[in-house]
């Protein structure tokens, strides 16, 4: 909840530069002022949100009581799952929260001063261009897609051959893009035909190179995670993913 009021930025450059101070202030809640945040995230209050200002600085706050709000709302309640995980995965999740949050103030605006799909597209590509708080904040940033290529190149087993290349360990069921050529001229043909051949186990469409898929740990089948409610940022959390029919199948016996 913003006291101060700020300038409404207009312009596609305005939005961005507002964009850019809220994401600053987000990172150092997340980053160098971490103790600060996480003490006045006390489970024991209210619901929180953690607001990021255009002057680069943040808050804890209250929700503001305007219904609909002058602007999109960041995440409410962070405050009450800080006890409930380690504090690496709840600085995560605040983070892709934020992220999220950003977007939507950023487009907000967009629409509220009438951007055209040019305009819209020029500030996609300008914010694409930063690294997400949730990369800088667990020190994922993504490498440029020549580098990623050749550190994929080394991997030999069939999980990490569908993995994201950006994936932790704990994600190998993350499916993201086709392997690499490395692995190809390897003798990995069999896995890409696998894998350029797989369909979603829930909506039968074929395997997309542009779309976030996971695995069934279970019974090994993939599936776009919109089909089956699993986002990237909650595959990393997942050590062991079972699809809805698994879930069921071991819930009856």
């Amino acid at each position: 909840m913003e006291g101060i009021p700020h300038p409404i930025p207009r312009t596609v450059e305005e939005v961005f530069n507002d964009f850019k101070g809220r994401r600053s202030g987000l990172i150092k809640a997340l980053t160098t002022d971490v103790e600060k945040f996480y003490q006045l995230c006390d489970p024991e209050k209210e619901n929180l949100c953690l607001y990021g200002l255009p002057n680069e600085t943040w808050e804890v706050n209250l929700p503001v009581e305007e219904v609909p709000p002058e602007l999109p709302e960041p995440a409410l309640g962070i405050n009450f799952a800080r006890d409930g995980m380690q504090e690496k995965d709840w600085l995560s999740l605040v983070a892709v929260h934020s992220d999220s949050w950003l977007l939507a103030v950023a487009f907000y605006f967009g629409a509220r001063f009438g951007f055209g799909k040019n305009e819209r597209k020029r500030l996609f590509q300008m914010i694409n261009d930063l690294p997400t708080i949730f990369e800088v904040v667990t020190g994922n940033v993504k490498q440029p897609k020549a580098q990623s290529a050749n550190h994929n190149g080394s991997s030999k087993s069939k999980s990490s051959a569908k993995a994201s290349h950006q994936s932790e360990p704990q994600s190998k069921m993350v499916k993201m893009s086709p392997p690499s050529k490395e692995e190809d001229e390897s003798g990995e043909e069999d896995e890409e035909d696998d894998e350029q051949g797989a369909t979603c186990g829930a909506c039968g469409d074929s395997y997309g190179t542009d779309e976030f898929w996971i695995c069934c740990d279970i019974c090994e089948r993939w599936f776009h995670g919109k089909c089956v409610k699993i986002t990237p940022a909650k595959a990393e959390h997942i050590k062991q993913y079972k699809c809805p029919s698994c879930s069921s199948k071991r819930a009856r016996v």
